[in-house]
């Protein structure tokens, strides 16, 4: 396969890392854009940006073959007004400037995968979601999706093929949704999370960078993409899949006020469990792709046993 040049915004976070290792390993030239000080470690040039201004680092799209931007700040807060306009910002900024990079690019990427979320539809406990057929839903998470999406559509990019990565929950063995829901489950409070009956979509880190790569090289694909698995559960499958692989029998049944008083606590939102969240990736599944991880006990399994990848550590 042919060496590229891959340059991806802000790639110090759970996914970012991950993407690091895996194009790594395909022996691909990699550009970080991030928020620490030029320098190249092991192998890998990072640049410094600062997500909102135009600047020097736009010099490392001329002859990119990959654009791929995960920049957002992490939506696992309270909805506080300052973290609202920060996660707005994160986002919206840095799709609009890396939009403008490429307009002056005289030879960039042709290929600009965005990320986006699978948040953007509906809670839904009837159908899944479809790329085609999903409904949008309400509320300041949606909000956010929507104009995220239409930034990011927003610029005139002929020669650039656009991919708005709609990915759903990502488990890994760090940084992930996986953390939190193991240690419920091994402290006895892995029971179903309220009614139990809210869908859960997921995808295995390692199908989440095999999907990107799948993506770069299928030139048929463009606009929204959902990435999750076929094989979603509800809240009350994935917990009963936790406890068996952990072998735990005793479970405590986790009720909604719980979960309000208990996000409170940790300063999050009880959206974040409670949302029934339920896509089918469609445009991938068409498309020919092959998930190592299609089910959730495969994949639980799989992240229990050992550590998939070891990640950079990088600057943000």
């Amino acid at each position: 396969m042919k060496t590229q040049k891959i340059v991806i915004a802000v790639g110090a976070g759970f996914l970012g890392k991950n993407l690091i290792e895996y194009f790594q390993d395909k022996d691909h030239q990699l550009v970080m854009l991030t928020r620490g000080q030029n320098e190249v470690r092991h192998g890998i040039q990072f640049i410094h940006w600062n997500g909102q201004s135009l600047g020097n680092w736009t010099k490392a799209l001329e002859e990119a073959d990959v654009l791929i931007n995960l920049s957002g700040k992490s939506v696992d807060c309270r909805y506080t007004e300052a973290n609202k306009a920060e996660i707005y910002g994160s986002r919206l900024d840095t799709t609009r400037v890396l939009g403008l990079a490429l307009i002056k690019a005289k030879n960039g990427p042709k290929v600009w995968l965005n990320a986006a979320s699978a948040a953007i539809y509906r809670h839904t406990e009837d159908r899944a979601m479809t790329e085609k057929n999903g409904d949008y839903g309400h509320g300041f998470s949606v909000d956010v999706c929507q104009k995220w999406e239409r930034m990011f559509y927003s610029f005139d990019l002929p020669s650039v093929r656009k991919v708005a990565l709609r990915t759903t929950i990502v488990l890994g063995t760090e940084g992930s949704a996986f953390q939190p829901l193991s240690q419920l489950a091994r402290v006895g409070l892995g029971g179903r999370q309220g009614n139990g009956r809210q869908m859960f979509s997921w995808i295995h880190v390692y199908d989440f960078c095999r999907a990107v790569d799948f993506l770069i090289h299928q030139n048929t694909l463009e606009g929204p993409v959902n990435i999750g698995s076929t094989n979603p559960v509800s809240n009350a499958q994935l917990m009963a899949t936790l406890r068996a692989s952990l072998g735990i029998d005793f479970h405590i049944n986790l009720k909604k006020w719980m979960l309000e008083i208990g996000a409170l606590l940790i300063r999050t939102q009880p959206e974040l469990v409670l949302k029934s969240r339920w896509i089918d990736p469609e445009k991938l599944r068409l498309a020919g792709f092959q998930w190592e991880f299609p089910t959730i006990d495969k994949a639980v399994n799989d992240l229990l046993v050992h550590k998939l990848f070891q990640p950079i550590q990088a600057e943000i």
